[in-house]
């Protein structure tokens, strides 16, 4: 089996992209800026999709859905929100089609069908959400309101890239509701800490905690909370942001409640969300150049089983031990495919799987029978082993968590490798087009000094991180004093 896939070091972006078409991930569409994720590619997703709702549910939530269309009259209800988004929108004016009299067999819009208002599709949902919640909320004793929703939604994007900036992607968006700003503030927290910990325990990738900057902020948010992760080319990608809306929707919306002492106020809100972008996270922090490294818990196959016979009764025989054996480890949870396609060698099978990334390649022949072993081999090495075959029911589970950790420590170490402190523009700007990664660098504060850095260099502070001590020092570009410094990288 050829590949075909370019190498990273020469052309990360075009091994990104042929990797995730090649590996049955995701491909272009018909329509201009979509994707089509493919039965792989949705079975990750389905796995992330799984196991955050299950994180969600435990502190509370539920779900809900809501309106692929927003009025136009309630999008622009929150100023800043809708100035934000504005560019993005894609607008419905029209609802019906007619024949084309001019052209035989064609449609066109129907002139008579205008709506009498714009809808516009969904680019995130605070405006429909809110609006709702004003029928929702009367009392103290409503709140607070903790809904998810799983939906997709349309961001107008004129440069695209699969999974990481498609015009509709796949997310969940969460709109919370609060008598207090205390309250709306812990839930911002808390989902960032779920966000955080799924990247980290299950996509395997570090992430830095932090808050964006004024201008890096969601619009209508007065606080957004972030995970930040670093890809293997050494730039960050934003993986996860949770927001503190204050009052803003609330007052846009008149979403008042009667407090406990008679009074009547303005509800405290949130929003938070992460999309199938997590997917190109996960394909660009671990992969090499033989195809996809999967970290188990997110492995659609984490255990494939290839056959190597030679006439329908050696196959008989390892099919009856492989069945055995595969009933064994998915009673552990463990999700296994036996590979005995008659129409593919061996060799073509190893080298699918690897480029699909399945964690585990079992491979058992005659002698191995004989012997009452088998050959295990791990993705994330690329080292193989060989293994008595009636224990690996107990050694597989060990091996997938430890290659789980492994791939963890291996983007960590990265990570570490590629976070450098600079103290002068000069080495903060030789770092990024040498070394590249997040760069510590004091900062005035100022959005001019934040701008004139982006435009500069391409890089933008992507977090203030909460984990930062504090550090007196002086703005590299102004001299300015400065109590903190902040992640700088160049970012998808």
């Amino acid at each position: 089996m050829s590949k075909g896939l370019p190498k990273r070091s020469e052309d990360y972006s075009l091994w990104y992209n042929e990797l995730v078409k090649k590996a049955g991930l995701a491909e272009n569409s018909a329509v201009r800026g979509c994707m089509v994720i493919k039965p792989y590619g949705y079975a990750i997703w389905e796995k992330m999709q799984r196991q955050l709702d299950d994180m969600f549910k435990a502190t509370g939530h539920e779900n809900a859905y809501f309106p692929l269309f927003v009025p136009k009259s309630l999008f622009e209800a929150e100023e800043q929100n809708a100035e934000g988004f504005a560019k993005e929108c894609a607008v419905v004016t029209h609802y019906r089609l007619q024949n084309d009299p001019d052209k035989p067999g064609k449609l066109r819009v129907d002139p008579n069908a205008k709506l009498e208002e714009e809808l516009i599709v969904r680019p995130t949902s605070e405006a429909v959400i809110w609006n709702t919640y004003k029928n929702w909320i009367q009392s103290y004793r409503d709140l607070p309101i903790l809904v998810n929703q799983w939906a997709n939604v349309v961001r107008w994007e004129m440069r695209t890239r699969l999974f990481l900036r498609t015009a509709e992607f796949l997310w969940q968006e969460g709109h919370t509701a609060h008598a207090t700003d205390k309250e709306a503030i812990a839930e911002a927290e808390q989902m960032l800490e779920v966000y955080a910990t799924f990247a980290e325990q299950y996509i395997a990738l570090p992430v830095v905690r932090g808050v964006k900057t004024p201008s890096e902020r969601f619009a209508g948010a007065l606080d957004t909370y972030c995970i930040e992760g670093l890809m293997q080319d050494g730039k960050a990608l934003q993986a996860g942001t949770s927001h503190f809306l204050g009052q803003n929707f609330a007052k846009a919306f008149d979403v008042k409640f009667a407090t406990k002492d008679g009074g009547l106020e303005h509800v405290w809100g949130t929003s938070w969300g992460v999309s199938t972008r997590l997917m190109g996270a996960l394909v660009m922090a671990h992969s090499d150049d033989e195809g996809l490294v999967l970290p188990p818990k997110l492995a659609p196959i984490q255990v494939v089983i290839v056959p190597i016979y030679k006439g329908d009764e050696q196959l008989a025989q390892i099919t009856e031990k492989v069945n055995q054996l595969k009933r064994e480890l998915m009673a552990k949870g463990i999700s296994v495919k036996f590979d005995d396609r008659d129409t593919e060698r061996p060799g073509f099978k190893f080298a699918e799987w690897e480029l699909k990334g399945v964690p585990v390649r079992i491979a058992i022949g005659a002698r191995d029978l004989e012997n009452g072993t088998a050959e295990v081999a791990r993705r994330d090495t690329k080292e193989k082993s060989t293994q008595q075959f009636d224990n690996l029911a107990n050694y597989i589970p060990a091996l997938l968590d430890e290659i789980q950790e492994n791939i963890y420590n291996k983007a960590l170490a990265f990570r570490e490798e590629h976070t450098t402190s600079v103290d002068s523009y000069e080495e903060f700007k030789e770092v990024l087009e040498t070394k590249g990664g997040f760069v510590l660098a004091h900062w005035d504060g100022t959005a001019e000094t934040e701008e004139r850095i982006k435009e500069e260099t391409k890089a933008t502070i992507r977090c203030i991180a909460l984990a930062t001590p504090e550090e007196e020092g002086v703005d590299m570009i102004t001299g300015k004093p400065s109590k903190k410094r902040v992640y700088f990288a160049k970012a998808y």
